[in-house]
């Protein structure tokens, strides 16, 4: 038989007077949420909401000032978990599920033949001519795009001809850059957006601007990423501290980070060198004998699978050239069956360029 361990004399006493001067205070300030966490909140009711109804995950975008760092939706105006635009539904990639910890991996190291690979770019990477882009002027970048959509009503997503695609991007981010696609207008990119603030409720609104978040990772301009550590170890390490605040799978976001930055920015040789070292660093990357880039050039790829997506990155099998990108489904969703394209590109051409819609020289 358990004895129960003998009150003090004085416990009773003490609960007593506690209840009564919990009765006497006020109750305890709750505080507001913030912005960012009110939003958080909402995008995981979204995404909860549209799970229950499909079975599958949907990932929020995160709004932010207009970057070319989209993975496949390169640079796209901000846009819902789901955005819906005449009938057509966009898809955003996936994250993990909510409230999913951001482990990073500790099993599973990197293929020894995707070490080589992306080892062969590094090299290819680090004897490569140095960008000619200079502060105050722009940096073009001309590309092969395709994106998966669904119609508004269901069904599986199809992939589109891919498009050409072209923008101008500030080399320090000072001033607007472009984005041209064929059968839209031109579209400014890096400007300062309008917002209203309100002083208390009732208030009458008034316009503002959104400040700019500074140069980063997931928010990079040229000169920023001109100043990545050439250590991929110390550069590895960075990227994830700046990418922790996503979700989901952490290696998986500096993987998606690194081909960012490799398709949408021009960083010297030897930080690009450094990111291809860097992304070899991460567990789970594999190989694929074979796979085609927007523009139909075929190539060897390494690859990532997270959360039934696989992102691929596709090299000339000569050069070590970085070709494009491809996402592809490795799980049947109602977006569609294993093995579906998600989204392709190709890169074309990157050259400096004088202002935004004037084609570099030559």
């Amino acid at each position: 038989m358990n004895a129960s361990a003998p009150r003090p004399p004085h416990a009773d006493a003490d609960e007593l007077l506690r209840a009564e001067l919990t009765e006497l205070l006020p109750p305890p300030h709750v505080p507001d949420l913030t912005a960012e966490r009110d939003q958080h909140l909402r995008h995981t009711v979204l995404r909860t909401a549209l799970a229950a109804g499909d079975g599958a995950t949907a990932r929020p975008v995160r709004a932010s000032r207009p970057r070319p760092g989209l993975r496949l939706g390169w640079i796209a105006a901000p846009m819902a978990a789901c955005a819906v635009v005449a009938g057509v539904a966009v898809l955003a990639p996936q994250d993990g599920p909510a409230g999913s910890p951001g482990r990073i991996s500790v099993g599973q190291p990197a293929a020894p033949e995707a070490v080589r690979i992306l080892s062969d770019a590094a090299l290819a990477a680090a004897a490569a001519p140095a960008p000619d882009a200079r502060p105050g002027g722009y940096v073009y970048i001309k590309s092969l795009v395709a994106h998966a959509g669904r119609d508004a009503a269901g069904g599986p997503a199809t992939l589109p001809p891919a498009h050409q695609r072209e923008v101008w991007l500030s080399v320090d981010g000072s001033r607007p850059g472009l984005l041209r696609e064929p059968g839209a207008a031109d579209t400014e990119l890096g400007s300062e957006a309008p917002v209203y603030e309100v002083d208390r409720r009732g208030a009458t609104p008034r316009k503002t601007t959104l400040e700019s978040a500074p140069p980063s990772v997931t928010n990079p301009t040229h000169a920023y990423v001109a100043t990545l550590p050439t250590d991929p170890e110390l550069l590895l390490r960075l990227i994830r501290d700046q990418t922790r605040a996503g979700e989901g799978d952490a290696d998986q976001r500096a993987f998606t980070a690194i081909g960012t930055l490799l398709a949408e920015t021009w960083a010297p040789p030897k930080v690009t060198a450094a990111l291809y070292e860097a992304a070899a660093r991460i567990p789970g990357v594999t190989v694929l004998p074979s796979a085609k880039d927007a523009a139909g050039r075929e190539g060897v790829a390494v690859a990532r699978t997270a959360h039934g997506e696989q992102t691929q990155w596709i090299f000339d099998r000569t050069t070590s050239a970085f070709l494009g990108e491809r996402t592809v489904l490795t799980a049947t969703t109602s977006a569609g069956r294993a093995g579906t394209v998600l989204g392709v590109s190709a890169v074309l051409a990157k050259a400096a360029a004088p202002a935004p819609g004037e084609l570099p020289k030559g």
